[in-house]
């Protein structure tokens, strides 16, 4: 068992190794909203031990109840049990294909709970996924990509991200002054991990292309 998971937790490292390493590069803007994506999973209304019970509920009356395993992998992650999250993230997922309207947002806050769990590199594998499933240039892509790559040490490839949202709209991204209302649903130490970025892009800007 000890090696099985041994070997497990090495593939996984191995995958986020691999795919940072072939990162693909930044469009030269970011319009788009893709509201579908950027959203939680909210099967039930109710928070905390009281929402957990009930998504238990019914996943254990319904096997296929996708949202509700998706909530609830939320829910086990942000109260610490990362493992199980995974494990209910990875049902959740294998219970729908991209073609499910579910999918991206899954995806997305999967990616989301893995960086705040301290997984970095399986994060940007999630948003990675999400990028190249379709062609898409969504505005939530170069901040949040450039706070990953910062994060695992990639920090020109996360300034040439950062660049793409000030090419972007530069009145919002030039500094960081407004970091607060463009990314409301971000954690203090985010921002300031963000901060880092936008002060190495404001020292030497990349050009473009």
């Amino acid at each position: 068992m000890l090696a099985r998971s041994l070997l497990l937790t090495a593939l996984l490292a191995a995958t986020g190794a691999a795919s940072a390493q072939s990162f693909p590069k930044p469009a030269e803007f970011y319009f788009a909203a893709d509201a579908n994506t950027v959203k939680p999973v909210v099967a039930v209304r109710e928070t905390g031990d009281v929402a957990m019970q009930k998504l238990a509920k019914t996943v254990e009356r319904n096997p296929h109840a996708k949202a509700e395993v998706a909530q609830l992998a939320h829910l086990a992650m942000d109260a610490g049990r990362v493992e199980l999250g995974r494990q209910l993230y990875g049902r959740a997922l294998g219970a729908i294909d991209r073609s499910d309207g579910l999918w991206r947002s899954v995806v997305w806050n999967y990616g989301w709970d893995l960086y705040r769990a301290g997984d970095s590199e399986n994060a940007l594998v999630q948003w990675r996924t999400l990028v190249e499933s379709r062609s898409v240039t969504a505005t939530w892509i170069p901040p949040t990509f450039a706070l990953a790559l910062w994060s695992v040490g990639r920090k020109d490839d996360a300034v040439q991200w950062y660049a793409a949202a000030v090419r972007s709209e530069p009145q919002q991204w030039n500094t960081p002054n407004q970091f607060a209302r463009l990314l409301p649903d971000w954690r203090d130490d985010e921002r300031a991990t963000l901060a880092e970025v936008q002060a190495a892009w404001a020292a030497n800007p990349p050009r473009w292309p």
